[in-house]
């Protein structure tokens, strides 16, 4: 008999989807075109809702966070000579487009940890005092950082940096990709002026959908499309100051009818308390596997500083190696470089990659119990194999 899959590798993308999410996919495919326009309106409004947003216009939808990322910092009016400071704990679609700013005379700087020694759970990931030495000097237009590590799950203290970059006159985005759906968000309370995620992960909505929130107080440069017929006597097609649905694509309707049903459910349900549970569930992994010689495990002791993942490595062996020992006991995982080489050039790591585990929202208790058993006997099989 087959062996069931368990899953753990939520922090790259949520599964299985909720069947509110699945149906209202399927609802939507079969729907006629002529009803698209009124769900598109009804899916947007919602989502801005759910955000606290009041003004659905501020929530730019987009194919996903990648994009979303990339539009925020693309167009984002920064002037030569300024500089844009990232942690380094950053994915590659934040990454990405800094390096596309750096290379047209716009300095992009690196805020380094505090501190680092993640093999003993010990991990302070952004140097406040650096931060603020280096906002006073009036020159850093973008403050751009993850909210969580998508490599170690570690919490970067996302809303000290937004109080520290206001105080200075900079803007600040977060990637918010690995908290949305977990943490209740309310972005103006939030304060940042752009907050870029993708609907796939904690929010469990299908692939191809994420958002833009863009807070009035952003200035952009950006060539807008002129999508709709001007209102009379007002034919300037450059007119607004920030891109809209023409300039990112169209929108995976779709994918966009699952968002819309997974904020419905979340939105009836306290998402702190399923967060406090996964939180206990992946300590329970880590209290399983500090036992094992050989590994190390890399992330934040405190769970209440860390989303539920951790990351590991095996001495001697790559992260490859050691996920596919997991995957011939139907485990899946994450397992390589996860798209954050930064990351694993600040951690050391590089060479090898990490494993990740992490664990989703509401998974149940009996998973987890099974998911330990098999991740032992597998790490047993490999260092104590049978004669």
């Amino acid at each position: 008999m087959t062996t069931r899959d368990l899953y753990l590798n939520h922090a790259g993308t949520s599964w299985p989807k909720p069947r509110v999410v699945s149906e209202a996919v399927r609802d939507s495919m079969s729907a006629s075109p002529s009803e698209w326009p009124q769900r598109f309106y009804e899916a947007h409004h919602a989502i801005a809702e759910f955000f606290g947003v009041s003004h659905c216009e501020k929530i730019l939808l987009t194919p996903g966070c990648t994009s979303a990322l990339a539009v925020g910092i693309g167009d984002s009016h920064i002037a030569n000579g300024k500089r844009v400071l990232a942690s380094r704990w950053e994915h590659h679609a934040l990454h990405r487009p800094l390096l596309k700013l750096a290379s047209n005379g716009i300095r992009v700087e690196h805020i380094p940890p505090k501190s680092i020694d993640a093999t003993n759970g010990h991990l302070n990931p952004i140097d406040l005092d650096w931060l603020e030495q280096s906002l006073s000097k009036h020159d850093v237009a973008l403050v751009a950082i993850t909210a969580a590590c998508n490599v170690t799950g570690e919490l970067l203290p996302y809303e000290d940096v937004i109080r520290i970059a206001h105080q200075h006159g900079s803007m600040v985005l977060v990637d918010a990709a690995q908290i949305v759906g977990w943490r209740k968000l309310d972005l103006p309370r939030l304060g940042a002026d752009m907050v870029a995620f993708g609907g796939h992960k904690g929010l469990q909505a299908p692939w191809g959908i994420g958002a833009l929130y863009i807070s009035d107080r952003v200035k952009m440069k950006c060539t807008i499309a002129n999508c709709e017929l001007p209102f009379a006597g007002n034919s300037d097609a450059n007119q607004n100051s920030r891109p809209g649905y023409c300039d990112v694509g169209s929108v995976d309707q779709f994918a966009l009818a699952g968002l819309h049903a997974a904020i419905r459910m979340l939105h009836e349900q306290d998402m702190e308390s399923y967060l406090a549970v996964a939180r206990r569930q992946i300590q329970r992994i880590r209290g399983m596997l500090e036992r094992i010689d050989h590994l190390h495990i890399f992330g934040p002791f405190d769970p209440n500083q860390a989303m539920p993942s951790l990351a590991l490595a095996v001495s001697g062996f790559s992260s490859s190696e050691v996920a596919s020992w997991l995957q011939r006991h139907s485990l899946v995982v994450g397992s390589g470089l996860h798209c954050a080489p930064l990351a694993h050039e600040t951690l050391g790591t590089q060479a090898s990659g990490l494993v990740r585990l992490s664990v989703g929202l509401g998974q149940p208790d009996q998973e987890i119990n099974e998911a330990i058993d098999r991740i032992e006997s597998a790490f047993i099989e490999e260092f104590c194999p049978r004669e």
